[in-house]
């Protein structure tokens, strides 16, 4: 189950850094014509923010266990993560954007997985 959590983590860290230096990266525009709709309700700065958090805790999900520094870091970034997702899957609700609330759910499943393990039996 160690493997099984880390590789959860691998992949959830690797999409949420992506997913984060996009929104850091590419001007609020860019972001609503490029598939981000989305984009259009939040402010330039909370799109920034938005994308910080995301990477964040995609560092977070990782550096902490690997390095053996504040492992507990993990599960709170899982956990963040999950939150996250939770507010993602109300913006799609609202704006009725409904494939992409099974994005949001899965993402949050496996950031629930990875809190679960890591907070519980699994823990580092």
């Amino acid at each position: 189950m160690n493997v099984v959590l880390w590789i959860i983590a691998g992949l959830l860290a690797l999409a949420f850094l992506g997913a984060g230096l996009m929104k850091l990266s590419q001007p609020k525009e860019k972001l609503a014509t490029s598939g981000l709709a989305w984009t259009e309700d939040f402010s330039a700065g909370a799109v920034k923010g938005i994308g910080a958090l995301e990477v964040l805790a995609g560092i977070g999900l990782i550096l902490p266990a690997a390095l053996g520094i504040v492992p507990v870091l993990t599960p709170l970034a899982a956990a963040g993560l999950a939150i996250v997702m939770i507010g993602a899957a109300v913006v799609h609700v609202r704006r009725k954007e409904y494939q992409g609330i099974a994005i949001n759910a899965v993402l949050l499943l496996l950031a629930a997985v990875v809190a679960w393990g890591r907070f519980g039996p699994y823990s580092f």
